[in-house]
Formats: structure tokens, C-alpha cells, sequence
């Protein structure tokens, strides 16, 4: 009997890496029937400067409270976070639309035939909070340190992966097989292609409408 492989994806809905993996591997699932979890992690979190507040210490901040909304969504419908996720990620990273803001949140809810209100719903609700912030930590309690990063029924963790553009078709499936034959080696760190000027000019060339859409300042945390 074929038994479904199941997988979680953690993501921030604010990180152009992750969405690149998202439609990645949603196309994966298309053809193979893999079933997701669509986990929670925090990039404000994991690269606060000291000193500075938390995500959940403001009223709304941009990608902790996006998935706030989609905990909530996630406790009722699985298919409904990843709906979320799929619009509001096309928005930013494809489209250069803002939904990291409160009113634009919820015209992406509305826009998939869900209840805007669902926005200031999550907000309200202070468990939310604890959701998104038990899925980050767990990331982080296995060293993890950003997205996207895919769990396995195992319970092994891996970084990435992290291209761009998204493969589809049967590339999607060679990189997914790529992907699986890493795991044979569970001390296999690393492995990584140094970027050229011509490489980061493609990087920007993608994330173009991410780039002009966003209203903060990205900063990442080395890798440990």
C-alpha cells in the first residue's frame, strides 16, 4: 500500500527564499501526492539586534503577524494556510503588493473567499502568538536559523533549498530527488556555490518586486 510522505515547511511570509522552495515544492506535491505542514519562523526573531523589540512586543509587525494569521487559519484548515500563504507570498514576491500591511492582509483573505476579519481575529487572539513562536523555536532548538527549512517524518531537519527561480516539472522532481539523497549522509553540513556579480544581478533581477515592495530593511543571521 503507498503510503504518503509527509513533510513540514517552515516559512516567513516575508522571505523571497522561502516562496521561491513554496512554489517549489507545491509543485513536487502535484506530482507526487507529498502532503505539507506549513510550519511558522520568525527572520525578525532570529536577527533582532539586542536591544531591539521583539516581533510580538509591537501592534503589528510585518512578518510575525502574517503568520499569526495563518496559525489561525492553520487550526481549522491546513489547505486555508497554505491558500494564505500561496496569495500573500504571490503578492509580495511576484506581484511587489504590500500584504505584510494589516488592510492588505485582508484583502488577500478576502480575495481567496476568506473572512478578512480574520485578520484583526488573529491579532486578537494572544494564543496565536504562542503558535508561531513554538514553531520558530523549534526550528531553533535544532540549530536551525532561518528559511525555508523542511522537516521529515523522521524528525531530520534541512536548510533550503535556496534557488531561484522555481523549478517546475520534472526539474521540481530531480531537485526533489536531489534533496532526499542528501539525507542518506546526516553529516553533510554544507554544500554551497559561492555567488558571482553575475549571480547576485540574477538574484536581484528576481526579487525585484519583493525588493520595492518591502518597508524594512533585511538582515540576515550567518549561518552557524
Amino acid at each position: 500500500m503507498h503510503v504518503t510522505e509527509r513533510i513540514g515547511f517552515h516559512f516567513d511570509v516575508m522571505c523571497p527564499w522561502a516562496y521561491q522552495t513554496s512554489v517549489w515544492i507545491r509543485d513536487v506535491r502535484s506530482q507526487n501526492g507529498l502532503a505539507i505542514d506549513w510550519r511558522l519562523f520568525s527572520l525578525e526573531e532570529i536577527n533582532r539586534t539586542e536591544g531591539k523589540k521583539h516581533p510580538w512586543e509591537r501592534e503589528w509587525s510585518y512578518g510575525w503577524s502574517m503568520m499569526r494569521v495563518a496559525a489561525l487559519l492553520r487550526r481549522s484548515s491546513m489547505n486555508d494556510c497554505d491558500r494564505f500563504y500561496e496569495v500573500a507570498g504571490r503578492a509580495l514576491h511576484v506581484e511587489g503588493r504590500k500584504p505584510h500591511r494589516p488592510e492588505v492582509a485582508a484583502e488577500l483573505l478576502r480575495e481567496i473567499g476568506l473572512d478578512p476579519g480574520l485578520v484583526d481575529a488573529a491579532i486578537a487572539d494572544p494564543t496565536t502568538h504562542d503558535d508561531v513562536k513554538a514553531d520558530h523555536d523549534e526550528v531553533v532548538s535544532h540549530g536551525g536559523f532561518g528559511v525555508p527549512t523542511l522537516v521529515f517524518a523522521d524528525g531530520s531537519h534541512l536548510y533550503g533549498p535556496v534557488i531561484t527561480p522555481a523549478p517546475l516539472g520534472e526539474d521540481a522532481l530531480a531537485l526533489w530527488d536531489l534533496v532526499q539523497s542528501t539525507r542518506r549522509f546526516p553529516h553533510l553540513y554544507e554544500l554551497k556555490r559561492p555567488k558571482s556579480a553575475a549571480d547576485q544581478a540574477h538574484i536581484a533581477q528576481q526579487f525585484a518586486p519583493y525588493l520595492n515592495a518591502r518597508d524594512w530593511e533585511s538582515r540576515e543571521r550567518p549561518a552557524q
